[in-house]
């Protein structure tokens, strides 16, 4: 099978898009089919092909003003030339927004089948930057999922979003984790003395440090006796962060095997976002073993079991955040308990196991796009 993955952002960028992205293309690579990727292009001085399996073309892009971490593609050719060349099956469109927009349009010109991936809650977005403009950003979803063959929804609580806002053909695609590389095992007690020299409980955090994640809610498990706050990620919020987070350490962005550690080497791992689709720490964390403490809202519905992975709280609620916090501190038998659960949880669902399930929905796809053409 010949796949065009059409992404708005990829390695070295690190988010959840880019992050899916590349493995999509790495499993499809596995199982013998062949994708090219299409991403903007990186920031200057990047080497942003050492990790992909497969051709890259680049598009022109420049920094979102306010977010230089984030790139956006201009208009450019190579999209759907790339279309033409690569004689592609079908179209992915990895978080269609800007690139993924242009994507639908030259596959709909080309007769090529779309799966467009909802992975980004533009609506949510729209009200922590805007203050509003809600209404306008799911008439946007609308009309580019509209236009796919399929829409894929990481989360139960995403695909009941789009079936609400009138997306038609949605189906539930989750993510894959790496349980080979997040594992409790990496427990690394150097590091554990290096953030904590006195022994506190170290509660993580890890992702982009953005208005939307809300990160600051941690400002009142700063405040616990016996407690220390690292923050892993970096974004437009880290200096204002570093200020009301008193205490907390940042260590900026890590990646892979020295990611794996730090995460296993947390007690308790806290997520603030209320604007997750799905929430690929959360999964990391489990699979490093650890209780988990997030928002009952978005994908980490589906993913923590409440009394049983971690504990849920209200959205943007920091004094529900410190509670939760306090109480698994003060209960060790019990945060081991999560823990172990946890890791039981997620160890089946590997990258390979959701990749043949995206493979599955390409192949109904074109199928079913055989059969009306043959109506």
């Amino acid at each position: 099978m010949r796949v065009v993955i059409v992404t708005e952002s990829f390695p070295p960028d690190v988010n959840g898009v880019a992050h899916c992205a590349l493995q999509t293309a790495r499993h499809l690579v596995d199982r013998g089919h062949a994708p090219v990727v299409v991403a903007p292009a990186s920031a200057p001085g990047h080497k942003p092909d050492a990790f992909a399996p497969c051709p890259v073309v680049h598009v022109p892009s420049l920094p979102l003003p306010g977010y230089p971490q984030v790139r956006v593609a201009l208009p450019s050719r190579r999209l759907a030339a790339t279309l033409v060349e690569h004689r592609a099956d079908v179209v992915h469109l990895a978080g269609p927004f800007v690139l993924g927009v242009r994507g639908m349009a030259a596959a709909a010109r080309l007769g090529i089948p779309a799966v467009a991936v909802y992975q980004t809650d533009l609506a949510g977005y729209a009200r922590t930057y805007m203050g509003a403009g809600e209404a306008a950003a799911w008439r946007r979803i609308r009309s580019v999922h509209g236009a796919a063959d399929l829409t894929l929804a990481p989360s139960s609580a995403a695909l009941h979003d789009l079936e609400t806002h009138g997306v038609p053909r949605v189906e539930l695609w989750p993510r894959g984790v790496d349980t080979e590389r997040f594992r409790p095992d990496r427990r690394d007690e150097a590091l554990r003395r290096e953030l904590a020299p006195n022994g506190e409980l170290i509660v993580g955090y890890v992702g982009r440090l953005a208005p939307e994640k809300q990160v600051e809610l941690l400002a009142g498990v700063c405040g616990l006796d016996g407690v220390r706050v690292v923050i892993v990620g970096d974004g437009p919020s880290r200096p204002g962060l570093e200020q009301a987070l008193p205490g907390a350490v940042f260590l900026g962005r890590r990646t892979g095997d020295d990611l794996a550690r730090v995460f296993a080497s947390f007690d308790v791992f806290a997520h603030t976002g209320p604007f997750e689709t799905f929430c690929q720490t959360v999964q990391e964390a489990m699979a490093s073993g650890l209780p988990v403490v997030a928002p009952a809202a978005g994908g980490p519905l589906d993913l923590v079991a409440h009394g049983h992975t971690g504990l849920l709280v209200p959205p943007r609620d920091a004094t529900a955040v410190r509670d939760a916090v306090r109480s698994l501190a003060a209960d060790p038998g019990l945060r081991a308990a999560f823990g172990t659960a946890g890791r039981a949880t997620v160890e089946g669902r590997t990258w390979a196991a959701v990749g043949d399930r995206l493979i599955g929905h390409y192949t109904k796809v074109l199928a079913g796009r055989r059969t009306a053409v043959a109506a």
